[in-house]
């Protein structure tokens, strides 16, 4: 046996071998030893191997998905390897790994949260400083492609987040390093794979069987060749890990990073737009639209927050179905939204179900769902109906079942079945005739049982004869000590008890023959009769697919009318021209804490901006609320660039390529980055990275260091944006001398955050009003944060003498004067040199030559 595991083990030396024996799953040294730790179960020593004894770890193996989930989410892989053969007395059970679960390949719904998808993805290092890189769900069936250079991967792999990443063992010590870090930061598994399988020829003619294509270019993908290597492996991993090919993908997308709205890092975290700064689910904007029925169209709506298109006509489509489904202006009775999601509650994840149906790993109780939903799926929008957006139009020609599915599941099935095939009870009455001729035998059983019985009590004279059935003895006759006397001959002794004994007979024996054949065979008839429902299923897998992705988006667009609707929220316009014109804004988190927690309402605010006036300086007082305000109009922007409704009276928004945010401040000590220098890093980025369409949002830049450093600095960063860039800018400062700003910048204004005094307190109106702040307000903040009194009086003392010292000494210095030109020189010997040399030109030997000669020129 431990030759045959060892065997086993060889193929899977980096991934927990759990291997069946019995009524459990055990595993062997280092594994036993590292299962053991990671899941706090009991580690046994048993034998001997090579003098050192055998460590061994075992789970029951109907706690498996319990034991799996908490691996998985430890970020391990584990091959599960089962009994194939039936025991012979000669040598161990055959056994076979059947499949690997990874934190990339999860297709198990117990083993999966329904709201987030599990993701696996291959990066290949390409030529060229460019990477290649393919990605998949596999519950979802889509493959998506893309290249990108490889100074922008890390944005790329921070917005996908794949659960797995897989890379070359042939990629440089400086690439495995950065991934390396992108996990400490991002999180997720990483699996090194062997190097030729990231080939483009490879990888090609895997992506053209998989689609059932002669060519790529329907997709858009045929000069991918980076993106072709990545696919390669990740094909590769994807049928290995499955033990059969992914005949369920089916479709293939290619993204490329000019047709997205970037959405940086740092920008999903500061609008928390899945995530809490604290790191919670909620409250989140996420959370606030996700009132889906479904967990696929939970899945959806996620990715259309999250990946939302530059350009507006897949934008404007789902505002048009939204618009539909609110039922605006109907006759009295339900909204369109409200009769679908009655209908879609309690629906079945059908996107998983066809997975794992492609897949051959779907249990008989997610088919009987399957069956319930597609019995509903045609009353959502009947085939028919008329006067439906193209959307709508779309889904309700995928919604239609594919035919005869629901009623072969109908038919097969029985209502309620087990949970396992192995257990039996899953075929229905009827759907075959040697099945029901079996069970026949097995159900009459207690009849027989009954009426021998009966006749051997009568015969033998006992009373109290019992005819029973054991799994160990299977059927005898007991007899009591005391009555022994009377055991007709027939009987046989088969077992002897402290009190009784007990016997088999001729006609027990007989049945109990044909009655356990019978149940055995009636178990492997419907393991075979489950295996041929699998084989009918797939010729529907691709139906099922464009079903599931229609009932997705139908769920997620309902839930867009629903928000739409209760927290009265309208439709942007969008226009050609550059600008953001909100009229009473609101950020929609803030707004719906503030109703649950104390009954407030939201103060509104107006945004308007344009070519002539791209910038506005904000300030005003801590807790104002500067910093929500700028979170509203990103908010505004993007929900509306996903196709929603917005939380607004009216809006209308010229192109936006971009979203780029500064907030907040915080240390990042894994990386031995200080507060500030985390600050100039992504300030610097958004500077990099900022187009004349982009939106900005800049808080409290350069307070991390001294006054007069992080003042130049502020200004600095505004004259970049506002003279180079020409983004759409928020800068929130409380340096009042950035107020001066606008005075020498023509598309920069002054607006500040309002706030009334009330003796020494201080009211926050949450307004914005066009001008500078008159002052900070630092002291009643302060003072509201319960500090000591003695304190806030040496403050106030303190800040009218650095205020009247200001004023006294205060230089006028020119913040945004434009810096002086470097004073030209000629070049030097050494510079004039390098210009003469055509790099290109030289041979190896005179490019050393040269080297040599420029060497002499410099200074001794």
């Amino acid at each position: 046996m431990m030759a045959q595991y060892l065997a086993l083990k060889a193929d899977f030396p980096d991934t927990l071998l759990l291997y069946r024996m019995g009524d459990f799953y055990e595993l062997f040294y280092a594994d036993a030893e590292k299962a053991a730790r990671l899941l706090d179960i009991t580690l046994t020593r048993r034998g001997q191997s090579a003098g050192q004894p055998v460590s061994m770890a075992g789970v029951p193996f109907h706690a498996l998905e319990n034991y799996l989930g908490r691996l998985i989410k430890l970020g391990e892989s584990v091959a599960i390897c089962e009994q194939v053969g039936d025991v012979t007395g000669k040598g161990p059970v055959e056994r076979k790994v059947m499949r690997v679960v990874t934190p990339g390949t999860l297709t198990d719904t117990e083993l999966l949260a329904d709201k987030s998808e599990s993701l696996l993805m291959a990066v290949h290092q390409g030529a060229r400083h460019v990477c290649g890189l393919a990605w998949v769900s596999v519950t979802q069936g889509e493959l998506q492609l893309a290249e990108c250079p490889a100074d922008e991967l890390d944005a790329w792999i921070a917005r996908i987040a794949p659960s797995e990443l897989l890379y070359s063992a042939g990629v440089t010590t400086a690439f495995e390093q950065r991934l390396k870090a992108l996990r400490a930061a991002h999180g997720g598994a990483q699996t090194l794979r062997p190097e030729w399988q990231f080939d483009a020829a490879l990888g090609q003619r895997k992506l053209l069987e998989q689609l059932g294509a002669a060519s790529l270019s329907a997709w858009q993908a045929e000069a991918l060749p980076q993106a072709h290597a990545a696919a390669a492996a990740l094909l590769a991993y994807g049928e290995h890990t499955q033990g059969r090919a992914l005949s369920h993908i089916r479709t293939l997308k290619v993204q490329r990073s000019d047709e997205l709205l970037d959405l940086p890092a740092a920008t999903r975290r500061n609008l928390e737009l899945t995530r809490t700064l604290r790191g919670e689910d909620s409250p989140t904007l996420f959370s606030l639209l996700d009132t889906c029925m479904t967990g696929m169209g939970s899945r959806a709506l996620k990715t259309w927050l999250l990946e939302p298109r530059r350009e507006r006509s897949e934008a404007l489509q789902r505002q048009d179905a939204i618009q539909a489904l609110r039922g605006d202006g109907a006759q009295a009775g339900q909204a369109p939204w409200q009769r679908l999601r009655d209908l879609l509650k309690g629906s079945s994840d059908v996107e998983r179900i066809t997975a794992r149906i492609a897949l051959r790993q779907v249990r008989p109780r997610e088919l009987v769902a399957l069956r319930h939903t597609l019995d509903k799926s045609g009353l959502l929008l009947p085939a028919g109906t008329t006067g439906l957006p193209p959307l709508l139009e779309r889904i309700a020609h995928d919604l239609q079942p594919p035919t005869g599915c629901a009623g072969l599941l109908q038919r097969a099935l029985l209502d309620e079945p087990a949970a396992m095939v192995r257990d039996g009870g899953v075929i229905a009455p009827g759907f075959d005739a040697e099945l029901d001729e079996l069970r026949g035998l097995t159900d009459n059983c207690d009849a027989f049982l009954l009426a021998l019985e009966s006749r051997e009590r009568e015969r033998s004279g006992i009373a109290n004869l019992r005819v029973q059935f054991n799994k160990v003895h299977g059927f005898y006759i007991e007899v009591t000590q005391g009555q022994l006397d009377k055991v007709p001959d027939d009987y046989r002794r088969r077992q002897t008890l402290k009190n009784a004994e007990r016997f088999i007979t001729p006609e027990l024996k007989a049945f109990e023959d044909k009655a356990l054949s019978a149940q055995e065979r009636a178990l492997s008839r419907e393991k075979w009769l489950y295996e041929q429902l699998l084989d009918q299923l797939q010729d529907w897998v691709a139906d099922l697919g464009r079903l599931a992705r229609a009932f997705a988006a139908l769920d997620a667009l309902c839930a867009l009318a629903e928000r739409s609707l209760t927290l009265g929220w309208c439709a942007p316009q969008f226009v050609r021209e550059p600008c953001i014109d909100i009229r009473q804004g609101r950020h929609p988190v803030v707004e719906a804490r503030l109703a649950e927690t104390s009954g407030g309402s939201f103060i509104a605010n107006d945004t308007l901006m344009s070519a002539k006036q791209r910038m506005q300086i904000i300030t005003g007082p801590n807790m104002g609320g500067k910093s929500t305000y700028m979170r509203q109009v990103a908010i505004i922007v993007l929900l509306a660039a996903m196709g929603s409704h917005v939380p607004a009276a009216a809006c209308r928004l010229g192109p936006i390529d971009a979203i780029h945010t500064r907030i907040g401040a915080a240390d990042d000590l894994a990386n031995a980055q200080s507060t500030f220098m985390v600050e100039m890093t992504e300030a610097a980025q958004i500077l990099h990275s900022a187009t004349p369409l982009s939106l900005v949002l800049m808080d409290e830049i350069g307070r991390g260091t001294s006054t007069f450093d992080g003042l130049a600095l502020a200004s600095g960063i505004a004259a970049q944006l506002h003279d180079k860039t020409q983004a759409f800018t928020l800068f929130a400062t409380h340096y009042f001398e950035l107020t001066e700003f606008p005075a020498q910048h023509h598309a920069a204004v002054n607006v500040h955050v309002s706030a009334a005094e009330s003796g020494r307190d201080i009211v926050f109106l949450h307004e914005i009003q066009p001008g500078p702040a008159s002052r900070s307000y630092g002291i009643q903040v302060a003072r509201l944060a319960g500090m000591p009194a003695a304190v806030l009086n040496h403050a106030r003392h303190a800040l009218g003498a650095l205020e009247a010292q200001q004023t006294e000494t205060r230089a006028q210095v020119d913040l945004f004067a434009a810096p002086p030109e470097p004073e030209s020189s000629a070049p030097s010997a050494v510079e004039s040199a390098l210009s003469a040399i055509d790099p290109d030109a030289l041979s190896p030997r005179e490019a050393l030559d040269a080297l040599y000669a420029i060497r002499k020129l410099l200074p001794k």
